[in-house]
């Protein structure tokens, strides 16, 4: 008599468990991201000026780096978060090329890029694997912008100017137990800045502005609270 409500149990017991294991993200989740962070840019130069005129055949290029990448999302919905990027600072080298060559590594400068967007999980709440897209808004900070070799003989007071544009990522997890996930993500982020520096007399001028717009890719792991 006892054997249909201890299977009833037993069946429900084990529903529950499998639903709540199953369970990815739903509204009020908090979830931290970690990993290895590139920004790989996208160099775009414009002319350099010297006291507002232009100088022909004249360009720079900025290289590449990695560093510790973190981002926080927080779930309003099953399907919509907003996430917060953050990372180590980055740091790159402006290289001067076409007229500019000569100078070689022209100087170093790091930046801060925080990034806020609103993200879309188009997936159910059960799915293991869990894509997402999202589009939001960088601010990037530049700092220790740093004149190298012949630059540093030639010229001082270099500055870049901070950036304020759009940013679009996809992105996925894929969940391994009830907290942990693999974590892949990309970023294209619109990075525009002017360098303004001068002679080392100070009786020239110069700038140069410069389109970044680097492809940010981060690989690591997530964890749900």
């Amino acid at each position: 008599m006892f054997k249909r409500p201890l299977a009833v149990t037993i069946l429900a017991a084990t529903t529950a468990i499998a639903a709540t294991s199953a369970q990815a993200y739903e509204a009020g989740d908090f979830l931290i991201r970690g990993g290895l962070a590139t920004v790989q840019t996208n160099v775009d130069s414009g002319l350099l000026e010297a006291n507002g005129v232009k100088q022909t055949n004249t360009a720079v290029d900025v290289g590449n780096d990695t560093q510790a990448g973190i981002s926080f999302t927080y779930m309003y919905t099953d399907n919509i978060g907003v996430e917060v990027l953050a990372a180590t600072p980055f740091k790159h080298t402006i290289k001067g090329v076409k007229g500019l060559s000569a100078y070689g590594d022209f100087a170093d400068v790091k930046h801060l890029p925080p990034t806020v967007s609103l993200q879309y999980y188009p997936m159910e709440s059960n799915s293991a694997f869990q894509p997402y897209v999202g589009v939001g808004l960088n601010y990037t900070a530049f700092f220790s912008e740093d004149l190298k070799g012949k630059a540093d003989a030639d010229f001082k007071s270099l500055e870049l100017d901070s950036s304020l544009g759009l940013a679009g990522q996809v992105g996925f997890d894929y969940k391994l137990n009830e907290q942990w996930s693999l974590n892949a993500a990309a970023w294209y982020i619109d990075i525009n800045t002017t360098a303004n520096f001068k002679s080392t007399a100070g009786t020239t001028k110069y700038k140069i502005d410069v389109e970044l717009d680097p492809m940010v890719y981060m690989a690591g792991v997530s964890y749900k609270f």
